[in-house]
């Protein structure tokens, strides 16, 4: 049986192993489109590289139109203005804070709903029971690939004429219903940042069928300038540089060949982890239509909790992550907002005790995964051993 760090052995890895350790594309592939960049010293305003990622990014998700931003939360910010919510909006509190904070930051209120135990994803019908006269739209997330259920929430947006827009964060490369993820709702927002299967350093874009829509949110990216000197509608500015797009770009002629790798750890990972008590691995809903960028865990009923097995594995470099722990609404400014938003939120506070993810990409190999598996036993074979450990106060081991 495997020595563990916990117990005094020596750690595992040498270096640590992150949760969403960037995939890099061909380096030389990018610098050649920098040195182009340099070369027309047109760095930044809506370049060429810029506007062929754009024109990628709709072919391959099967909409008209896509507007590039610096990041995904200045997209979703841009959206949420777009399709003019006010007011309430409805949103999962078992999400990345950036969700929340892009409806506060414009003076709107997230109510916060929870979640499907099953997919982790807003539950439609306690989306309809949060309804009132002050909801102005509702904000989904398809988390970890997996897309809410667009069907039943856009059937209540209609129901009651509010726009139903989704976070589309961890989504890139995903389908749903036949096809690709971002067509759906009034526009889906992607982010292209660092630690996503699909990245340009920093980035995100706007995705939607509606051109107005999509005219509207290009003014608002620039200033809204509609021209050299003519500002026509009250902006911002998220354009996106054209580094960033170059970056796009090279992730994009990789980005298959980065989802193979996730499927391929996500498989191992099965295999190593099967007939873990208590260790539940999430299962996408559309196994062919998947990025596999995260390996999902559910730890209940287990010998050791969550948060000791997260200490465990770091223990060895392994630096597996809490998602999304402590929920949306227990963290600032919400907590003191709405302090009483937690009563109505049973399984996001059972998701957040339970979940955490394990590092893959494209720097995880079948070797890593064999022995962060046999870490996990080894601590699940001696639980009163492993918690023994962790109770004892650093430096007095």
């Amino acid at each position: 049986m495997r020595d563990l760090a916990i117990l005094g052995a020596e750690p595992a890895f040498p270096e640590a192993l992150h949760v969403g350790r960037p995939n890099l594309g061909d380096r030389e592939r990018f610098v050649q489109r920098v040195e182009d960049i340099f070369d027309r010293r047109w760095l930044t305003n809506n370049g060429p590289y810029v506007q062929g990622f754009e024109r990628l990014v709709a072919e391959r998700c099967g909409v008209r139109e896509c507007i590039a931003t610096c990041n995904g939360t200045i997209a979703l910010e841009l959206l949420i203005r777009g399709v003019g919510m006010e007011g309430e909006v409805i949103v999962p509190s078992y999400t990345f804070v950036a969700t929340a904070h892009a409806l506060q930051w414009q003076g709107i209120r997230p109510v916060f709903c929870d979640v499907d135990p099953a997919t982790h994803t807003l539950d439609p019908a306690r989306v309809e029971e949060l309804i009132t006269p002050n909801t102005t739209g509702i904000v989904g997330v398809h988390l970890w690939g997996n897309a809410c259920d667009t069907t039943a929430l856009e059937a209540v947006g209609r129901k009651h004429g509010i726009p139903v827009i989704f976070d589309a964060s961890h989504a890139f490369g995903c389908r749903h219903q036949g096809r690709p993820i971002g067509g759906f709702g009034a526009g889906e927002v992607f982010s292209f940042h660092a630690t996503k299967v699909l990245n340009c350093f920093e980035g995100g874009a706007i995705l939607t069928d509606d051109q107005e829509l999509a005219e509207k949110l290009r003014l608002m990216r620039n200033f809204g300038f509609e021209s050299k000197d003519n500002v026509v509608y009250l902006g911002s500015n998220g354009k996106m540089s054209e580094v960033s797009a170059a970056m796009g770009l090279t992730s994009l002629e990789s980005v298959d060949e980065f989802v193979g790798i996730n499927r391929r750890n996500f498989e191992l990972y099965r295999e190593e982890l099967r007939g873990l008590t208590g260790v539940r691995l999430l299962e996408p809903l559309h196994p062919e239509g998947f990025n596999y960028h995260y390996v999902v865990l559910e730890i209940e009923g287990a010998e050791l909790s969550r948060d000791q097995m997260v200490q465990v594995l770091e223990a060895e470099n392994v630096l597996a992550r809490r998602y999304f722990f402590p929920g949306v609404h227990n963290m600032e400014p919400y907590r003191s907002l709405q302090p009483m938003a937690g009563l109505p939120l049973p399984q996001t506070a059972r998701l957040s005790d339970i979940v955490m993810t394990l590092p893959t990409g494209t720097s995880v190999g079948k070797s890593e995964i064999e022995v962060i598996a046999s870490i996990m036993r080894a601590a699940l074979c001696r639980p009163e051993q492993v918690a023994e450990a962790l109770a004892v106060p650093s430096g007095d081991a």
